[in-house]
């Protein structure tokens, strides 16, 4: 059987590691085993923060209805418990939306779940 030489898939293989590597830093841009320790790690944690965005963007708008709702005097706590109990159905981050841009409507649905 003949030999075979693996040099030139071996090559391209280690460019396409340390590429994808580039700007990494100390020996994790530079040396092969280093750098795919470095991607495996750097992949788990863009999958682990794909799914934690949409739980901070979902505090975020919680946090902005709060101080909007505080600005007409009612928490959020007790805005979305009686909105509940209305049973008007908008999400949090249009209402986060409307207190910020349109506080003219904002304060309508506030005095719409009040009464």
């Amino acid at each position: 059987m003949s030999r075979v030489k693996r040099s030139k898939i071996a090559m391209k293989h280690r460019r396409n590691v340390l590429s994808r590597a580039k700007g990494f830093r100390f020996g994790r841009s530079k040396k092969e085993i280093e750098a795919k320790v470095a991607l495996r790690k750097a992949g788990a944690y863009a999958f682990a923060h794909r799914k934690d965005k949409k739980t901070d963007m979902r505090r975020l708008w919680t946090t902005r209805l709060n101080a909007g709702l505080r600005e007409n005097g009612i928490t959020y706590s007790v805005f979305i418990g009686k909105a509940a109990k209305k049973g008007i159905v908008i999400n949090r981050k249009m209402l986060a939306e409307l207190a910020a841009e349109n506080p003219t409507s904002f304060k309508r649905i506030i005095d719409t779940v009040n009464a």
